[in-house]
């Protein structure tokens, strides 16, 4: 008989491993010339390679934003970052300095406040301040304030000289086509000159803006800055006095060096006119006639101004390819959800699907979890809605989680709606009978 053996279990202590910090950086630049590129850059390089060297940090990225003023709160990284700190991905924020991360106070004081109340730290290296340390908000509510004041004083320094500029005739800058600033006077481009002069001539033989652009696009011409046309850019063109030889200054103004909104010039603030300034790219009788048409077209195609009505979907849906919003548009078969440039400028400029209004409130529906849809409902809880290729539809939830949902095109049949079959059988007869 085999002899029986005992075994014994033995339990031994679990090792607790070190949680490492994750940490990361976000760096800003304040102007794009090329010097503080440069000095973003250095940032970034420097960031990253102090917390990866660094024993018990994780490395989670630098977020850098370029030519972006302190005072906005819609720079795109520091968005990106905030969000990665909702979603947990992050316990420490290391920024060169306060007047990095912000200059408006409040933004600052709630932005930390929002990050402290997660948990996650933020370190300003040149004021030595933990935002989770007991003077934190103490210190950073009195240094914020210095910050801000002193983005006021520079804002007004900078009105000052652009209104001694403006008083001698002088424009401040030159960003628009034809044209480039060299000491205070505009100089003619004679390459770009002809564009203009090409997209005011278009004009004035019948072609629409929409049109102009199109060709332009097709003839791979660009924009001074590098991109293709759209309508808003003919427009600014075709209204623009600055063609004909003569300045209008100081047609905008900033609303305030918080906001840097800029505001139409309605008054607020005096305008200075400059006769002859500069070489005319346009004639001046040229220039009154495409005012005149412009002003015929308005009055014919758009003969009253109403209120655009708001759907539940209105700003909602972006277009995964190209990025813009998608619009509501009603055809002969029902109502669908189309991206901007898709219907304006084709399927070569984006080759988008569009989605039936029908579909979109079905998907939003499942993704909610309610019998019916709901608009209240779904804004409550839903951020953005992408539509991606494949007849895929990607719903942005506010408490940072994506559900993704696919949609099947209707066949030929069921899309057609009574209205539509009639109309065809009427042309069918008409043609029998032409027979």
């Amino acid at each position: 008989m085999a002899e029986k053996r005992t075994v014994t279990k033995v339990a031994f202590p679990t090792v607790q491993r070190a949680t490492l910090t994750r940490v990361a950086a976000y760096a800003r630049v304040s102007s794009g010339k090329d010097a503080m590129l440069h000095s973003l850059s250095a940032q970034v390089t420097y960031y990253s390679t102090m917390i990866q060297r660094r024993s018990g940090w994780l490395y989670a990225g630098v977020y850098a934003d370029e030519a972006l003023t302190g005072t906005k709160e819609d720079r795109g990284n520091f968005q990106r970052m905030l969000q990665d700190c909702r979603l947990g991905k992050i316990d420490l924020v290391i920024t060169k300095s306060i007047s990095r991360f912000a200059r408006n106070t409040v933004t600052l004081l709630q932005t930390v406040r929002e990050l402290k109340s997660m948990g996650v730290d933020v370190y300003f290296e040149e004021q030595n301040i933990h935002t989770m340390s007991a003077d934190g908000e103490l210190m950073l509510t009195i240094l914020a304030s210095y910050a801000q004041e002193e983005s006021l004083s520079a804002s007004e320094n900078q009105k000052w000289r652009v209104r001694r500029n403006f008083e001698d005739g002088k424009p401040w800058n030159c960003t628009m086509l034809g044209y480039r600033h060299d000491h205070g006077k505009l100089v003619v481009v004679p390459d770009e000159a002809t564009i203009v002069q090409r997209i005011f001539a278009e004009y004035l033989s019948g072609k629409g803006t929409l049109s102009i652009v199109k060709g332009l696009n097709a003839d791979a011409v660009l924009t001074r800055r590098g991109f293709h046309w759209g309508k808003t850019s003919i427009d600014k063109i075709l209204r623009n006095e600055a063609y004909t030889g003569n300045l209008l200054l100081q047609k905008t103004y900033r609303e305030n060096h918080l906001t840097k909104r800029t505001l139409p010039n309605n008054g607020e603030l005096p305008m200075y006119c400059v006769a002859e300034s500069h070489e005319a790219i346009i004639d001046q009788d040229i220039f009154g006639a495409v005012q005149a048409e412009m002003q015929r077209r308005a009055a014919h195609y758009h003969p009253k101004r109403t209120t655009p009505k708001v759907y539940p979907f209105t700003g909602m849906v972006i277009c995964g390819i190209c990025g813009k919003s998608y619009r509501r548009k009603v055809t002969s078969a029902r109502p669908v959800w189309i991206c901007q440039t898709f219907n304006t400028l084709g399927k070569a400029s984006c080759p988008s699907k569009q989605i039936p209004e029908e579909t979109l409130m079905q998907l939003a529906t499942e993704v909610l979890g309610t019998e019916k849809f709901d608009a209240d409902t779904f804004h409550d809880k839903i951020t953005a809605v992408q539509v991606l290729p494949n007849n895929e539809v990607t719903f942005l939830c506010k408490d940072g989680s994506k559900v993704v949902k696919r949609w099947s095109d209707r066949s030929r049949r069921e899309s057609w709606t009574q209205k539509m079959r009639e109309t065809a059988r009427q042309q069918t007869l008409e043609r029998s009978n032409k027979k």
